[in-house]
């Protein structure tokens, strides 16, 4: 199992943490950031976890301050080479941040990502016809729309497009995000936890990647195996990399896989 995007600088003794996952049977981590602190650390922990851990550096909306901006993009600019991807990124309309402000910086991650041809991971909130159109403009060509729960004919055009969607724990109650995994063909979904997300009342974390994909496999309507394999390959091949040899902080064999 592969956990397709995480907070890892957010989660309390992360070592603890990653040894859980690595027990559950996840064998690989994309941890995004969202500003420079963030991004900072998420460059650390790939450090420590080489192989394990896979960073992507980021400046996501709600982290944006007017006088950091140059900064933020600077550093995405320099370290884009060291990470699988660029984000979290993009565009959310709840945020006091003014949309104006939001489709600028975004439209700058975008033309960093096309230069350096890295993927980028992208939030949508209230913003996914916009974000879509943006992407697609920009000429980046790997796309996922991160916790897709958007309308329906902007989830068509964004899969036409050649882009992904990804899962969350949500998917045990979220109508929309339900809707959105229904419809998207299984070989467009990566899984994920957004840790450290609450859901249900609980914090997760990366070995919660189990819940999604039992999720996920029964709106898919495959078995749990099938469903993991397919979405760890998906992501092996949306972000060009080998986690065969992925290293944890702890060394046990993966535990069998539930049903």
């Amino acid at each position: 199992m592969l956990d397709g995007h995480a907070h890892l600088n957010e989660i309390q003794n992360i070592d603890a943490a990653l040894e859980r996952a690595k027990a559950a049977g996840v064998r690989g981590i994309v941890a995004v950031g969202m500003d420079l602190r963030s991004n900072r650390e998420t460059l650390a922990l790939a450090a420590r976890f080489p192989g394990f851990v896979h960073p992507a550096v980021g400046y996501h909306p709600w982290s944006i301050v007017m006088e950091e901006i140059e900064e933020n993009l600077d550093f995405l600019q320099e370290k884009s080479g060291e990470c699988v991807a660029l984000g979290e990124v993009g565009i959310d309309y709840a945020t006091k941040v003014k949309k104006t402000v939001q489709q600028e910086i975004f439209a700058r991650v975008l033309a960093i990502a096309a230069e350096k041809k890295r993927p980028v991971i992208v939030h949508s909130r209230y913003s996914h016809e916009r974000t879509h159109q943006m992407v697609r403009d920009s000429g980046v060509e790997k796309a996922v729309f991160h916790w897709y729960s958007g309308p329906p004919g902007v989830l068509l055009r964004l899969l036409a497009d050649g882009y992904f969607i990804s899962c969350t724990p949500a998917l045990a109650f979220s109508p929309a995000h339900r809707a959105a995994a229904q419809l998207a063909p299984i070989r467009r979904i990566l899984v994920e936890t957004d840790s450290p997300v609450t859901y249900s009342g609980k914090a997760a974390e990366p070995a919660d990647l189990i819940v999604t994909l039992r999720a996920l496999a029964t709106v898919k309507e495959v078995p749990f195996d099938e469903a993991a394999r397919i979405t760890a390959e998906n992501l092996r091949n949306f972000y060009g990399i080998d986690v065969d040899a992925g290293s944890g902080p702890g060394d046990s064999p993966p535990p069998p896989s539930p049903p």
